[in-house]
């Protein structure tokens, strides 16, 4: 299964983007969640406002589905702005990143996803872009060659990225703040689900919600992935109304058990513990037994494996915990339930 059709992955899908558009929150205060980063960029907001100044420069890290596309969306209707969309793999050349910025007005948002993809001729355009507001154009070449510079509006980058450890030195540096988007909690997702079921008209009570939440892996895209599967199910199934029996009838349909693991991460953790005694096992291993690519699973698996205490990454690999052993309906080894892997 490709990693963009699971249910629960938090990439988003190609049938998705007009509905997200609709239900994503239109100001900071809607934004439900990561409180500490939404009272930080608030003050950072306000204070530019006050100054008629761009934002500084942002970069949001973290797994993928949990609001960097959003929150510059926010950030520019925050500042009065437009935002303009792009990503790491479809800036081909430094010419198509020279052309977006010379188009940028005063103040506007960039918005780079994947911006660790981005080609190094690309990302030194950027350099004096983001300190000076300039580009600098060579023309001509050989000996009778010369740079020219040319002003750019002022603006704000935002770039997103799912491997921050890949982003230049010299790119980072260059940002003026930096945010971990962490995966939220239990209760913030039911909020977000009872508001979006709120805007998709569906009758939804509190117990519905909680069961979503439940699988929703601490993932707001995969919590309204969930929330239209069930709304399916309970239109044709139920009587239109989500309550908790017909969430967990629908959502085990779709073999997703209740910590939000289907049959990909049982597989990842089963490959571990069956055929390499729970490891410790390289990560280029694991995904030759699965027929998967290592940085899928370091970028889509193992983050919420390890959020959940399944896994754990050591220096000689990962091994699966005690926990996994668990919920697998395992009997764990003895250093395993001992807790002696480091």
């Amino acid at each position: 299964m490709a990693t963009g059709e699971r249910v629960i992955s938090g990439k988003p899908q190609e049938d998705e983007e007009v509905l997200d558009a609709a239900l994503r929150p239109r100001k900071l205060s809607e934004f439900i969640g990561q409180e500490k980063l939404k009272e930080n960029l608030s003050i950072a907001i306000e204070a530019a406002g006050q100054r008629n100044e761009p934002l500084d420069h942002l970069l949001f890290y973290g797994p993928p589905g949990l609001g960097k596309t959003t929150l510059a969306h926010i950030i520019a209707a925050e500042m009065g702005v437009s935002v303009r969309i792009t990503s790491g793999p479809a800036v081909e050349r430094a010419g198509d990143l020279a052309a977006i910025l010379t188009n940028l007005q005063e103040h506007d948002v960039l918005f780079i996803d994947e911006i660790h993809r981005l080609p190094r001729a690309a990302e030194e355009v950027l350099y004096p872009a983001m300190e000076d507001f300039a580009l600098d154009i060579v023309l001509g070449r050989g000996p009778g060659a010369r740079s020219v510079r040319l002003s750019v509006p002022r603006f704000t980058l935002v770039g997103a990225t799912t491997r921050y450890a890949m982003l230049s030195p010299p790119l980072r540096d260059r940002f003026g703040s930096v945010y971990r988007l962490d995966f939220y909690d239990p209760g913030a997702i039911a909020a977000i689900i009872r508001r979006n079921a709120a805007l998709l008209k569906v009758p939804m009570d509190e117990q519905g919600a909680t069961e979503i939440s439940r699988r929703s892996r601490g993932t707001p895209r995969v919590a309204n992935r969930l929330l239209r599967r069930v709304r399916d199910y309970a239109q044709v199934r139920a009587d239109g109304d989500i309550t908790a029996q017909v969430a967990n009838e629908a959502l085990a349909r779709l073999d997703i058990d209740d910590l939000g693991l289907d049959e990909v991460d049982h597989k990842v953790l089963r490959t571990i513990i069956e055929k390499y005694d729970g490891g410790p096992v390289g990560i280029e291993t694991i995904a030759a037994s699965i027929s998967e690519e290592a940085d899928t699973i370091m970028d889509v698996y193992e983050p919420y494996l390890m959020q959940v205490g399944f896994l754990q990454r050591t220096s000689r690999g990962r091994v699966a915990t005690r926990h996994a052993y668990a919920h697998l309906g395992l009997e764990a080894p003895r250093s395993a339930q001992a807790g002696l892997f480091d």
